[in-house]
């Protein structure tokens, strides 16, 4: 469990330190090579890997049995579970947390390399910086979320329910120090998560965990494209 939690983040991160030199010599942003990633390989290892033990157990590319807490609920519930769990995981993103990041990057990671840091500045000519915006919102904020709530969720998650009200605490933990290309964020994500894995491993229901997952990331980058068009 731990290996198959790690591994995607482990090889989107190796293929962005290898790209993303180059593509920063062309005049791309490294976070076109982080989204070149997950195209290329987080999206389809985690997909892959799930229609593989679909194939395997159902003898067809099927998701049945596979992908589980898909528990039905009720409108009210996202309603009301999806707004909290989103305002609390801006409210640490966005208003806690920076700071906090940035002593971070400061103290232990300022060795880092600058094409290392996923920023959009305007030193790119508008062109790329859109070209990146508007792929950044089709890859992160909808592909991406969609495919790890899936994998780590809907799969991963149901694998250690053994461990009852520890599970969600287990795969908080390891879904955050997945973001190998980002680690000063561990901590932030790991405190905005937790909330969420615990809720959709109590209602069994994945749904809520891509909502807020979806929404929270479309959101961010839609506000890079609106940025950048202003």
């Amino acid at each position: 469990s731990i290996v198959l939690h790690l591994l995607p983040g482990a090889l989107t991160t190796i293929l962005f330190i290898i790209i993303a030199p180059k593509l920063n010599s062309l005049g791309y942003p490294s976070n076109f090579a982080f989204l070149l990633a997950g195209i290329f390989v987080l999206v389809p290892f985690e997909l892959g890997f799930l229609f593989y033990q679909g194939k395997k157990r159902n003898g067809a590319l099927s998701l049945n049995g596979i992908v589980l807490y898909r528990k039905p609920m009720s409108l009210w519930q996202y309603v009301i579970l999806g707004s909290v769990l989103l305002l609390y995981a801006n409210f640490v993103l966005v208003i806690v947390y920076p700071t906090i990041a940035q002593a971070l990057i400061r103290n232990l990671f300022s060795w880092l390399p600058d094409w290392f840091f996923l920023s959009l500045r305007l030193e790119y000519s508008k062109s790329i910086l859109l070209t990146t915006a508007l792929f950044g919102l089709a890859v992160n904020g909808f592909v991406a979320p969609i495919t790890e709530e899936l994998y780590l969720r809907g799969y991963l998650l149901p694998r250690i329910s053994r461990f009852n009200m520890w599970a969600p605490v287990f795969n908080g933990v390891l879904h955050s120090l997945y973001h190998f290309w980002m680690p000063w964020q561990v901590p932030g994500l790991l405190l905005s998560l937790l909330p969420a894995a615990f809720v959709v491993w109590w209602k069994r229901n994945i749904y809520l965990g891509m909502i807020i997952h979806v929404v929270g990331n479309a959101l961010g980058s839609t506000l890079t494209l609106i940025a950048i068009l202003s």
